[in-house]
């Protein structure tokens, strides 16, 4: 009798505890919600529990209901920036979440560029701790983990931007985001979900790269590493899966190296993964990433390669590059520490093409035609409105060629948004390279300071071979 009466005592002990409103860590105390929209709340408790919902912005009190699955979901109207606000969840417990604020919401992505931060020894981001106080940041960092399929949550909590929290967030990401807070003056919230070394597989649904023949032949030459998974679908599983219900204005993203390899593929793959977050937060969002930095690769230009395949994605709609060649003063490391300028290159991408804010030229000039006049082949950009300038004496990185193929060094000659490039030893130009290499630095930039974007006119086989 004793033994079945300390049965049922546990039976509704264990029953009681598992009735609890319960919350995804994505949902807490300094969260900042996306302002101005239709954001979701969720979480799980008893099957068929009524939970009572108040938001303090605007005292209103919704009610939802816990299906069979033991999940409930509402979605709620956010207004214009603002708070600290409270929310208070009532069922069988009571959950109260405090300090939340309205603003604007951002993923940062990626790989080690992305992640690197005060704790890989960026000591810039020491000049930033006094300043903190008056900022309003307030981060989430998702810990690096895996899964074979989707996961509905993730360890983490929402925490102030301040001089310990920041230490081990992304610089490039905290730039960024310092940048919209002072511009838009509106609380920012920064979810940061990258891991150094990932490639791209790692971020996008499984199934779409194993059904489509070209990803799927290019993510089993990936090379098993002790440091990162390399699985189609394994870091989107558990570290971008468990956030598509939180409503976000966009993604930031700095990735590519570890897809250099396999840089054939990487705009379908990059224009695949971009879809499947989209769908899955069922938000167009703007997707704005960095080209990656000259370096010097054991194998012959695939950093060339993969650089031309981002610039190919700026056919998807609302994506957006910045180029950082200019901001590397060492190409033996992989990793550049200027993150600063980085982060600032975009946000003003994204003060300028989501929030309509332009402080200026904010897009690298691309290449956009070439046109031959005699030995003469003159080249044409986008994004060059202010006109073109030389740092230095004698131009870097820039060759032609002839239906021959062998290209030489040219000079060059500026003429508005226009170059005009040649060589005495090439009659005819059939093409003109600049910056097409692992590790070149080239110096050629807008008057507005920016660095014009690594490209080739001609589409001729690369070699590839190893560096002996």
């Amino acid at each position: 009798m004793k033994k079945t009466l300390f049965t049922l005592v546990l039976f509704l002990a264990t029953l009681s505890l598992y009735a609890n409103i319960r919350l995804p860590n994505i949902l807490g105390s300094n969260m900042v919600l996306q302002q101005k929209s239709t954001s979701k709340l969720w979480g799980w408790g008893s099957p068929g529990e009524k939970i009572k919902i108040t938001t303090s912005w605007d005292k209103k009190i919704v009610e939802a209901l816990t299906d069979g699955n033991a999940h409930w979901q509402i979605s709620i109207e956010t207004p214009q920036a603002g708070g600290p606000y409270t929310i208070v969840f009532e069922g069988e417990n009571k959950i109260t979440l405090e300090n939340i604020f309205i603003g604007e919401v951002w993923v940062c992505g990626g790989q080690s560029n992305m992640e690197w931060s005060h704790n890989n020894g960026l000591t810039s981001i020491k000049e930033e701790f006094l300043q903190l106080s008056k900022l309003n940041i307030k981060l989430f960092k998702v810990p690096k983990t895996t899964s074979k399929t989707p996961q509905d949550n993730t360890e983490g909590s929402w925490v102030v931007c301040d001089s310990n929290t920041l230490k081990a967030f992304s610089a490039v990401g905290y730039y960024f985001g310092k940048e919209l807070n002072k511009d838009l003056n509106v609380p920012i919230g920064l979810i940061s979900s990258n891991w150094g070394g990932t490639p791209a597989e790692v971020w996008t649904p499984e199934n779409l790269v194993e059904g489509n023949a070209g990803l799927k032949e290019a993510a089993a030459q990936k090379t098993p590493a002790p440091w990162w998974p390399i699985s189609p679908g394994y870091g989107y599983n558990s570290m971008i899966a468990p956030l598509v219900n939180y409503n976000i204005a966009g993604v930031i993203w700095y990735q590519g190296e570890s897809n250099t390899a396999t840089a054939s593929s990487y705009t379908e793959l990059m224009n695949t993964m971009i879809s499947a977050w989209r769908k899955a937060w069922d938000n167009n969002f703007p997707f704005y990433y960095v080209q990656i930095a000259p370096y010097k690769y054991d194998s012959n230009n695939i950093g060339a390669l993969l650089r031309e395949a981002q610039t190919k994605n700026l056919s998807t709609e609302k994506t957006g590059m910045v180029v950082v060649s200019d901001l590397v003063s060492d190409t033996l490391n992989i990793h550049p520490t200027n993150k600063k300028d980085v982060g600032l290159r975009l946000a003003n991408l994204a003060l300028a093409e989501t929030y309509g804010l332009k402080k200026g030229p904010y897009k690298s000039p691309i290449f956009k035609s070439l046109n031959v006049n005699g030995i003469n082949a003159e080249v044409d950009f986008d994004y060059a409105e202010t006109g073109l300038i030389l740092k230095g004496d004698k131009p870097k990185e820039i060759y032609i060629a002839g239906a021959d193929k062998v290209f030489y060094p040219a000079t060059v000659k500026i003429k508005g948004n226009k170059i005009i490039v040649s060589n005495k030893l090439v009659k005819i130009p059939m093409a003109v390279r600049y910056q097409f290499s692992n590790a070149g630095l080239g110096n050629l930039f807008s008057k507005a300071g920016l660095p014009i974007a690594p490209f080739r006119t001609d589409n001729w086989e690369v070699d590839t071979n190893k560096l002996k």
